[in-house]
């Protein structure tokens, strides 16, 4: 089982730095990464956020491909439906050059109708306009010349003079429910997401549909994790951060029917829950932003990871490096605890088995 790293840069008002400090403490810890044995360092994207979540990956990630040399570098997720496919294209290739083929390109629709508003794109067409950029993005990798007349994009004649480092490059796509798992894997894309067992059956059954091999693509899974000695103390740590995390994320649900659905917690009736318990209240509840929480000491993460891995088969798991808000030395002793503790424990641990 491979541990990677996720970098949320936020900048939350309520706990309000210089811009220039923030991205500091993030990259510094995940240089520190790369020492402490993880597989990876992922970015994320969002944009026009009050907390001024990270809206650019690439200056980002070709910042700490500079000062890495192996550790693995990638996007989770990069909003492609935002973005001109070519100019993604021409900048993940660059930054694959400048890391010695080191980057992962992970893509996803996104679910922030605001977003899509501001950049004039239709938030209905989010992932239909991924798919199609994506599939034009990897044919300007393999191809000579590129003629492109589709439903969204229209290119002719390119040629790109900046290729990446790895063939194939490695594209991937997160997915959560039967129709879009279906399409990443009918796409031949790696999973950036790790639904149950029972849903990956439609990722699996696409990809051989499309005649590959489901045991060579890769699935990664990113979850809020932080560490302390005690569970005590872990949550005395996190709580507040987490609760800004999900009060922000559970407002951005609510403008979206379809993430209501699907990423929400559901109340005894069967409703989506968007509640969040007051500081004190929410650490009974073991919740986070995106589903359960991983806050406690190492012993109780090994235990809450043994369950996840038993349940949703992965390659890797990706911790977040800091939670919004969070004093980069803080997030530093949950990484290096993480590390000390918890990673040895499945060192030899079949995550697909």
């Amino acid at each position: 089982m491979d541990f990677g790293l996720i970098l949320i840069i936020r900048n939350p008002p309520k706990w309000r730095r210089s811009d220039q400090e923030v991205y500091k403490g993030y990259i510094d810890n995940a240089i520190l990464g790369e020492k402490l044995g993880f597989s990876h360092i992922w970015t994320s994207e969002h944009h026009f956020m009050e907390c001024g979540w990270s809206p650019s990956q690439f200056p980002i990630l070709a910042s700490i491909a500079a000062r890495t040399d192996h550790i693995r570098i990638g996007t989770l997720i990069y909003l492609l439906a935002l973005h001109n496919p070519i100019q993604a294209a021409e900048d993940a290739a660059t930054v694959d050059i400048l890391s010695n083929g080191r980057l992962d390109f992970a893509v996803g629709p996104g679910g922030s109708p605001n977003e899509n508003r501001v950049f004039g794109i239709p938030y209905a067409d989010r992932r239909a306009r991924m798919h199609e950029g994506l599939a034009l993005i990897r044919r300007c990798f393999e191809e000579e010349k590129v003629d492109h007349d589709g439903k969204y994009y229209h290119f002719k004649n390119v040629r790109m003079t900046t290729r990446p480092v790895q063939k194939p490059f490695p594209l991937w796509v997160a997915a959560f429910g039967p129709k879009a798992l279906t399409e990443a894997g009918a796409g031949g894309y790696h999973l950036a997401a790790t639904p149950p067992a029972a849903m990956q059956k439609y990722y699996d059954d696409a990809l051989r549909k499309a005649g590959h091999d489901p045991k060579k693509f890769k699935r990664s899974m990113h979850q809020i994790v932080h560490v302390a000695e005690t569970t005590e103390k872990a949550w005395d740590e996190a709580e507040p951060h987490i609760h800004y995390y999900m009060e922000k994320h559970y407002a951005m649900i609510e403008e979206d029917r379809l993430l209501r659905s699907t990423s929400a917690p559901l109340d005894a009736s069967g409703k989506p829950d968007l509640r969040v318990p007051p500081i004190g209240e929410l650490r009974k509840t073991g919740r986070g932003p995106y589903g359960p929480s991983f806050i406690g000491s190492p012993e109780l993460i090994i235990k809450q990871l043994e369950e996840l891995f038993r349940t949703h088969p992965m390659d890797e798991m990706s911790p977040s490096l800091g939670l919004p808000g969070m004093d980069p030395k803080i997030a530093r002793k949950s990484m290096e605890l993480f590390a000390r503790e918890v990673m040895p424990h499945f060192k030899n641990y079949n995550g697909r088995a």
